[in-house]
Parts: structure tokens; C-alpha cells; sequence
């Protein structure tokens, strides 16, 4: 017991006891502050049983929430819910492909250009329409065109309306169509034409054949549009022929044999008019056989394109190296490139033919193992010199048609 004076008087406060504000309202200062820490030990200990218990409760709820973090949300129902068959993979694979293009020039009858045509892209199926117009030189792109297969639709005022094949896209491609020259419409009504293939292949060699170095040498054989259409068989002997009965031909046989018959070679021929007319005949031989043999009868058995496709584009290391081995591959009517049989075995088949009518004195197994390789190696050497001289020299090459975009898949070299 403590005890306190107060007005006076000594009375006896419990030390134990808290006495509220109305009880003490008459203390003094001093006697105040002399009862209120009797209640310190009570708070004190309340303190530490509420520090207590919230650290209890944080060391029980810490790990929870560390384990909630780290456990993985379960599926929603959206998640478990199946997919249509076939639908929601086919998306995911189409989405995940680079977009490619698809590029042309619209011409009319005469080869002007046609400006202001409405070119529409036709899907197969699940996508809406695209519609451009063609620029003031007649040419037209479509970007950022999804894998697929398409048609493309071109019309003009007073021409008749293009409606191409199906055309197959690949991830990331660069799709050129040919210019086709659009004709005048009978009496002015819409007409709709389809474009084949084999088509587009026409009109591709149509303009292939017109193609000359300086003017004056052939060069047929060379594609500066990379992704042209396939030759038909026929197609492929129309080359064949067309490239072993142009002038320049003739003429060329007609150099080999004089070189020939100043060196004397093949002495067995003889010389003057009777031997250069054998050299003549057998140097035009060996040109005509090897063409039709290897430019048109293998690659219609092996399905493969005799042409050489100009690349363009890339390091020279690159480009150089792709036209030392075109001589060894080629492009399949697939579009996949395989090894080149037709040239390979075409250059073998002739040097071997090339026996039949050589002096008896130089036939053998040597002369046809000679010939095919040097045409095999005359090939390489003749892509190299199509790769990097021939293009700016040769002439009726389409403005557009400028070899192979980087852009393209990446399966063809």
C-alpha cells in the first residue's frame, strides 16, 4: 500500500488499482503521476502477449503465401475445354509462318502498261478478299499474305478480266506472276479468263526466247523470274529446238569446225570443203543431241527444268557457289531442287552417240568420258557468266523479272 495526501488528509491507495479520471478529477499533479505507472506491468504484459501472437500468426501465414506463388494456377474451363478437330492446330501452324507476297504487272494487248486495274485476291477459304488497285506502271504487290492458296482476279475497263490458277504460298515466299497482256472485251462485256500453268509457262518462254546478249547471242536457257512457271514437255522441246535452229547456232557450229580443222583435228575427216563439211556436220551433232537429250528427253522423264535460274541477289561467294552447282542441281517440276540428271547423264549420253560418227581412229570410251566432262564443266562455267555478267547485258528482260528476294523460303537456294 502506498500512501498519498490529498487536500490534507492520508488515504490508502491499492497499487494495484487504476482509478479512472472522475475518481481522480481533485488530484494534483503530483499525485497523479504517482498512481498511473501501478497499471505499467498490466499493459506491459498485454503488449508482449499481442507482440506474441502476431508474430506467431506471420510465421504461420509466410510459408502459405510462399506456396501459393509457387504452385501452378489449375486449369480453367476454358483451358480443358477440347478443341475442334483438325481447326485450332491448323490456325496455331499458320500463324507461326512467316507471311509471304505475291507481286505482277498488268499490261494490255499491245504491252502498255495498265494503270488503276483492280487486282483482287481470292483465298481459299477463311480469309476475306483483298483489293488493290495497280500503280501507274501497271504493277501491283500484296503483302503480308498468309501461308495458303489463292487466286488472283485482275480487271480492268474494256478489258477482259484475269482469273488465275490456284496459286500455293509458302511461309515467308515472294510469289511473281507473269505479265500477261490483258485483251480488248468483245464489246466491252467483262469476260473472265483462267490462267494454267502451263499458260503462264508460254508466256514465260515466249519471252525467254526473245532474250538476247547485245542484242545478237541467245539466252533462252536463263530465268531472271525465280519462281517461274514449270515447262510442260512439249514446252521443253519447243526450247530445245527453238535454241538448236536459231542462226546463232549455225553459226557458232561453223566456228568449231574451222577451229577444229586448223588444228587438225579428227585428221580422219580430211581437209578442205569435205572435211570442214564432216567437222560441220559432227560439231552440230554433238549440239543437237546434247540439247535434245539433256534439255528436253531427261527432263521430261525426271520431271526437271532444264533452265538456269538467275539468283541475283546475296554475297558473291554465295551466288558463285549456287551457279557452280546448278550445273549438278536442278529444279524439279515440284519446285525442290535435285540433282541435275538430266544434264549429268544427257552430257554422257551424247559424248557416247558422238562415237557413232567420229573417225574410227579417235572413238572409244575416252571420247565420250571427255565430252561429258567438258560439257559438264562448260556448264558451270557458262552459270557463272549468267549469274553476274549476263543480266545487265541481255536484252527483252522484263523489269520485274530480277532473280530470286531474299524473302524467299528458305528450302530453295
Amino acid at each position: 500500500m502506498k500512501r498519498s495526501e490529498v487536500g490534507g488528509e492520508n488515504r490508502s491507495i491499492p497499487a494495484t488499482t487504476y482509478e479512472p479520471d472522475n475518481r481522480t478529477k481533485g488530484c494534483d499533479s503530483t499525485s497523479c503521476l504517482q498512481t498511473r505507472p501501478a497499471t505499467k506491468p498490466l499493459s506491459s504484459h498485454r503488449f508482449k502477449l499481442s507482440l506474441l501472437s502476431l508474430t506467431v500468426l506471420l510465421s504461420a501465414l509466410v510459408p502459405a503465401l510462399t506456396r501459393a506463388e509457387q504452385t501452378p494456377l489449375l486449369p480453367t474451363a476454358q483451358n480443358v475445354l477440347p478443341e475442334a478437330p483438325g481447326r485450332s492446330s491448323a490456325i496455331q501452324s499458320t500463324d507461326q509462318l512467316p507471311t509471304g507476297s505475291i507481286t505482277g504487272i498488268v499490261l494490255d494487248i499491245r504491252q502498255g502498261l495498265v494503270a488503276d486495274a483492280r487486282i483482287t485476291l481470292i483465298p481459299q477459304a477463311g480469309l476475306e478478299e483483298r483489293v488493290i488497285t495497280s500503280d501507274s506502271d501497271g504493277s501491283f504487290t500484296f503483302t503480308n499474305v498468309p501461308p495458303g492458296t489463292y487466286k488472283v482476279k485482275i480487271s480492268s475497263p474494256g478489258l477482259e478480266t484475269l482469273l488465275t490458277s490456284d496459286i500455293q504460298i509458302r511461309g515467308g515466299e515472294r510469289h511473281e506472276l507473269p505479265s500477261i497482256a490483258l485483251p480488248v472485251a468483245a464489246n466491252a462485256a467483262d469476260v473472265t479468263v483462267t490462267v494454267t500453268q502451263q499458260q503462264l509457262a508460254e508466256e514465260q518462254i515466249n519471252a525467254e526466247i526473245k532474250q538476247r546478249v547485245l542484242g545478237v547471242f541467245p539466252n533462252f536457257y536463263t530465268s531472271f523470274i525465280w519462281n517461274a512457271a514449270p515447262l510442260s514437255p512439249r514446252q521443253k522441246f519447243k526450247l530445245a529446238i527453238r535454241s538448236t535452229t536459231d542462226p546463232i547456232a549455225f553459226a557458232t557450229t561453223s566456228i568449231i569446225a574451222g577451229e577444229e580443222q586448223a588444228r587438225g583435228k579428227y585428221k580422219g575427216y580430211g581437209d578442205g570443203a569435205e572435211g570442214f563439211g564432216k567437222r560441220y556436220g559432227a560439231a552440230y551433232g554433238d549440239i543437237f543431241i546434247g540439247r535434245i537429250i539433256g534439255s528436253a528427253i531427261l527432263p521430261t522423264l525426271f520431271r526437271q527444268d532444264p533452265r538456269y535460274f538467275y539468283r541475283g541477289s546475296g554475297t558473291v561467294p554465295s551466288r558463285a557457289f549456287y551457279a557452280i552447282r546448278s550445273a549438278f542441281i536442278c529444279r524439279g517440276n515440284n519446285g525442290r531442287w535435285q540433282p541435275n540428271y538430266s544434264h549429268v547423264l544427257g552430257n554422257f549420253a551424247a559424248g557416247g552417240i558422238s562415237n557413232l560418227y567420229r573417225p574410227d581412229e579417235d572413238r572409244g570410251a575416252r571420247l565420250a568420258i571427255d565430252n561429258a566432262l567438258l560439257h559438264t564443266a562448260g556448264n558451270a562455267v557458262a552459270n557463272l557468266v549468267r549469274e553476274f555478267v549476263l543480266r545487265g547485258v541481255t536484252s527483252k528482260v522484263p523489269d520485274y523479272a530480277n532473280g530470286k528476294d531474299e524473302a524467299a523460303p528458305k528450302n530453295r537456294p
